[in-house]
């Protein structure tokens, strides 16, 4: 499951149109701004309108429950806004549909697996009618990717989108960025040292196999002088060893030996 903590380039647009409005509107008119921004189609994200000036105004006047709206849409939740119901001024039925949108995007960045029945609570919702056409609701807009898993009665998050980040909460996001950045320099440290142990494996099993290459051509060398000594001293033998008499030869000495005894007749 992943977040899409910035706003697409379409729902940034429509902010924007809010956001120079708010430039200049105060009072009556900045709480008329909330209102309509808090029911406009394709914005779930209120952080930036919140931060202006004229908007920050109005929680020290008597439109401050405006302001706390707008923080609730912002950070909160629906059972937020019924715990502290008296605080806020009524809903109409389009903010808290809104609302309940916001509360499902909250849920699912905490957990991508979520029961119908925590939903139920959180949404205060009586049957699962209302909970599955709410949730398709949600679907369409994009603010949450998933499905309906009816078999097991859950939520399956894919992604969703982010929601504002309270200014208490920043330091704690900076922390755990800072942890991230240490565990990712660690990891990224390990594989230097296998690498660089793969790399003096490697030169170790080249220099091996060059040896043992250079043994094989010296051994194969020595063979082959010794194949050519022992030809050279084969040859010498035969050159040097007597020949043996021929038994023709044999023949004759034998014949003039036994003629050397005979005396002709005159």
């Amino acid at each position: 499951m992943s977040d899409k903590n910035l706003p697409t380039a379409n729902q940034q647009a429509l902010l924007e149109q809010y956001l120079i409005l708010a430039k200049s509107a105060k009072g009556a008119a900045a709480v008329e701004l909330i209102k309509q921004v808090l029911v406009a189609p394709g914005i779930y994200v209120f952080g930036e309108l919140l931060d202006m000036p004229n908007i920050q105004e109005l929680n020290t006047t008597e439109h401050a429950p405006y302001y706390q709206l707008l923080h609730l849409f912002a950070f909160g939740t629906y059972s937020n806004y019924l715990e502290n119901k008296d605080q806020f001024p009524e809903l109409s039925p389009a903010m808290i549909n809104k609302l309940r949108h916001l509360t499902i995007v909250s849920l699912a960045t905490k957990d991508k697996c979520i029961p119908y029945s925590k939903l139920l609570k959180e949404l205060d919702l009586k049957n699962l009618r209302e909970l599955e056409d709410l949730i398709i609701d949600v679907i369409y807009a994009d603010i949450v990717q998933g499905k309906l898993d009816q078999k097991n009665n859950r939520l399956e998050v894919d992604y969703t989108l982010g929601r504002d980040i309270k200014p208490a909460d920043v330091d704690i996001i900076i922390n755990v960025l800072h942890e991230w950045s240490d565990s990712c320099e660690t990891v990224l440290n390990n594989i230097e040292n296998q690498i660089v142990k793969a790399n003096t494996m490697k030169d170790n099993h080249l220099k091996l196999k060059l040896q043992i290459e250079n043994e094989v051509s010296s051994v194969k060398k020595n063979l082959k002088s010794q194949a050519q000594d022992n030809e050279v001293v084969e040859e010498m033998r035969e050159v040097l060893q007597p020949e043996k008499p021929s038994k023709k030869k044999s023949s004759v000495k034998g014949l003039v030996h036994s003629m050397s005894g005979y005396t002709p007749v005159s």
